[in-house]
């Protein structure tokens, strides 16, 4: 689905955080076909993944020493500082206060009350993915947690997001959500229930949707990264695998049904 904008509170963009930003755009583009071309120098290294002619996501360099690789959605706003004066007040945490990036936009990142990390984006020239839900772009995002009830209400009071949950997964749960009003889907809260590893902290999880998940999987340990949870099925949803990139990113690909789903 090729976008152009974004609701306020939507994912909009995602990106890479990496030890080794050559070797990431190896792992990736033979992975999911994309394309990428670095920023200009005083980007610091940041480069932009595109598929298609559209961009997709980006990789930029581990900031400081002894921060772990991991990506990170940003949510669309149309006021940083209020979406960080919004993180403060539901109990969040501004990790990068609201700073622009040249005359694209400007940025901040956050923690939730649980550690969770995440960022928001308020769009200049640049808006956001060109490309989502569909093969080799980000289809959906996962908030893994132990409290669902209260990492709703932070979300919700910061991005207006609302979701029903119901049972999953035997003594687990499952909400959908959506910024209130929209009825588009985007991601979801999955509750980590006592078969999760205590050690596991609360985290977001990022899906790239993929045209053969067992094939993504096969090819990832072809490029060096590994498979945390190999490929299954979740009824109705389509056939998920978990895995990390060479230096110990995680995220999801899914396969979704032909009609489509949720994941």
């Amino acid at each position: 689905m090729k976008t152009t904008s974004f609701v306020p509170g939507t994912p909009c963009w995602t990106d890479l955080s990496s030890p080794d930003i050559e070797a990431s755009r190896a792992f990736y583009g033979g992975l999911f076909g994309w394309d990428s071309e670095a920023g200009p120098p005083e980007a610091g290294g940041y480069t932009f993944f595109s598929l298609r002619g559209e961009q997709v996501a980006a990789v930029g360099p581990v900031m400081a020493e002894g921060d772990r690789p991991r990506w990170i959605t940003y949510m669309a706003t149309n006021d940083v500082t209020d979406t960080a004066k919004a993180v403060e007040a539901a109990g969040g945490s501004v990790c990068v206060p609201p700073m622009a990036v040249f005359d694209q936009g400007s940025f901040a990142q956050f923690t939730d009350p649980h550690g969770a990390e995440f960022a928001a984006w308020q769009p200049g020239r640049f808006g956001g993915a060109g490309l989502l839900d569909e093969p080799g772009a980000l289809c959906w995002i996962e908030l893994n947690t132990r409290d669902v009830e209260g990492s709703h209400a932070f979300y919700r009071n910061v991005f207006g997001w609302t979701g029903e949950t119901h049972p999953f997964a035997g003594d687990s749960s499952y909400t959908e959500l959506e910024v209130e009003g929209t009825g588009r889907k985007f991601g979801g809260i999955l509750l980590m229930n006592d078969a999760w590893p205590q050690e596991i902290p609360q985290h977001w999880m990022h899906y790239f949707s993929v045209a053969d998940t067992d094939a993504a999987a096969a090819r990832a340990t072809e490029l060096g990264g590994s498979v945390s949870v190999p490929p299954f099925d979740l009824e109705h949803v389509g056939r998920v695998a978990v895995l990390d990139d060479p230096h110990g990113a995680y995220f999801s690909v899914i396969t979704r049904p032909a009609q489509g789903g949720t994941g």
